[in-house]
């Protein structure tokens, strides 16, 4: 009989204003792949992605076990370029499939981390809700009650070695004393269901300024989120997405207001935080 499964992952948004490089969160736009024991490989999907054994998916993958016999049907709702995982979750999917197929009891944090770079994307991923992820450790909260998130994702992508190059090699004391008190800001509204708090958490002054240049018209709309009625809005990962912040009573307004400045260059999701993390079915 062959074997089957289908692996659930949910989108990302690293950073989150301040917390560059450790914090992250979880939202409700998924890829699913289902993985079945054919004796043949092949990868079967509409997606703009490879189709061979460097599709982010199978790497993740062969980094347990090898694919030869397997062929991989890939569905996703994340935009494949634009800050929101979408690497992240192609590789937690490969791991997860190959970790359950084999009843390896991988350290699949640690090998996410190592093929994707950096932790926040992936431990997001894998645990669902909203992660403070750095070195082999994650801790993890769920959004408050009534908290929400609305997504602006630009048409046109930037490449992540491009956002990277713009980082200054070094930031002044007084700017990173800033971010450490604006995450702690952050951290504690979302543990208080604070909502004053967490819109006093978001400011950051260590990446997004640097990199606006790279995605001027999603930076100028970020500048102007509480003109929309939203929280606050922050960068997702590298750009060009941002992540407005809003609560259950502004968020259809934030989004009717985001809409109609974006006509033609981006689209506006709805995409809630999920508190869910990747997950595997067998079929």
């Amino acid at each position: 009989m062959e074997r089957r499964r289908v692996v659930r992952v949910p989108a990302s948004s690293a950073n989150l204003g301040p917390g560059f490089d450790v914090l992250g969160a979880a939202l409700a736009l998924h890829l699913e792949v289902e993985v079945v024991e054919t004796g043949r490989f092949g990868i079967h999907t509409d997606l703009a992605v490879r189709r061979d054994r460097q599709n982010l998916v199978v790497r993740g993958f062969e980094a347990l076990a090898p694919a030869d016999r397997f062929e991989f049907h890939l569905r996703s709702e994340i935009p494949l370029s634009g800050g929101l995982g979408s690497s992240a979750a192609a590789v937690v999917a490969g791991l997860m499939a190959a970790d359950h197929l084999y009843e390896l009891d991988a350290d699949l944090l640690g090998l996410a981390t190592g093929l994707e770079g950096h932790p926040d994307n992936v431990a997001a991923a894998l645990e669902g809700g909203i992660v403070i992820a750095t070195g082999d450790r994650v801790d993890r909260l769920d959004a408050p009650f009534g908290l929400e998130a609305v997504l602006l994702v630009p048409s046109v992508p930037v490449r992540t070695r491009e956002a990277r190059a713009a980082l200054a090699p070094n930031v002044p004391r007084e700017d990173a004393v800033f971010n450490v008190a604006s995450a702690a800001r952050l951290l504690l509204g979302l543990s208080r269901g604070d909502f004053e708090l967490i819109a006093a958490g978001l400011s950051d002054r260590l990446h997004q300024s640097a990199r606006a240049h790279l995605f001027s018209r999603s930076f100028e709309l970020i500048s102007r989120a509480r003109e929309f009625g939203a929280l606050g809005a922050t960068v997702s990962g590298a750009g060009p997405t941002a992540l407005f912040w809003t609560t259950v009573e502004s968020t259809g307004p934030v989004v009717e207001a985001l809409r109609a400045e974006v006509s033609g260059w981006a689209s506006v999701i709805r995409a809630p935080f999920e508190p869910q993390g990747a997950y595997v079915t067998s079929m």
